[in-house]
């Protein structure tokens, strides 16, 4: 190798090296910067949370109870939102979807130690809450009577915990969510009286109490519709929440 070509090796061989510890700069400033902004939050008071359904004596099984983190700002995805609990000498992460439930585990073990839910966002940023909704069914058929029968357990479920705001409502209806990106958000309504027609699919929020629109969702209107009919999806929603008016 000639003199300069050893040079020009010597150079870029430094500037490789510059290259690599400017990206080692940059991951440790990324990853103070995720570990700043994480905050833990109790997982006894989640635990309480969720016992009221565990607890609850009246007809269930049509409905369940899921964690839920919904970020302030309805415009806030909640796909880098990460959640796990931390004990003192276990951790365990936490799925979310894409409304921000999970299944929280129930374990004493974690309740006695006092364990931490730890969030990689600005805990004030969120709310955090039960979520109850409707059962989703494997083959994806819904009799009609039995989304009728879930919507009214999850109202009493409602005023059990006291809810005022849906104190004197009724059911009105259900709604099927997916993914705002989803194509196959399909619902078909079935019924031995009329041709099957497929229900309407807008944006819309997942639940009752929210205000985005960050879903494609189809609502089954209660009134109108045969008691025998049929609900069949193409596909499996995230979630099927209850109408109330």
């Amino acid at each position: 190798m000639t003199f300069p070509k050893y040079i020009l090796a010597v150079l870029m061989l430094l500037a490789a090296g510059f290259a690599a510890a400017h990206a080692a700069v940059n991951d440790t400033v990324n990853d103070t910067a995720s570990a700043k902004d994480a905050e833990w939050f109790s997982y006894r008071d989640a635990y309480k949370a969720m016992l009221w359904f565990e607890k609850y004596g009246k007809p269930k099984h049509l409905i369940q109870n899921h964690y839920q983190i919904s970020p302030k700002d309805k415009s806030v995805s909640m796909e880098t939102v990460r959640l796990s609990l931390v004990s003192k000498s276990s951790r365990l992460n936490l799925p979310l979807d894409a409304t921000g439930r999970t299944v929280l585990p129930m374990l004493k073990a974690a309740y006695d130690d006092n364990a931490e839910l730890i969030l990689n966002q600005k805990a004030n940023q969120y709310q955090f809450r039960p979520r109850a909704s409707i059962v989703i069914r494997a083959d994806g058929v819904y009799e009609a009577a039995d989304l009728r029968a879930a919507c009214e357990q999850l109202l009493a479920y409602q005023n059990y915990l006291g809810s005022d705001v849906l104190r004197g409502k009724k059911c009105t209806g259900v709604r099927f969510v997916y993914a705002k990106k989803a194509a196959d958000a399909v619902v078909e309504l079935k019924s031995a009286e009329r041709v099957a027609q497929f229900l309407p699919v807008i944006d819309g929020a997942a639940f009752w109490d929210e205000s985005n629109e960050n879903f494609k969702t189809v609502t089954y209107v209660f009134t109108g519709t045969p008691e025998k009919s049929q609900l069949v999806t193409r596909s499996a929603p995230i979630a099927i929440s209850a109408q109330f008016n």
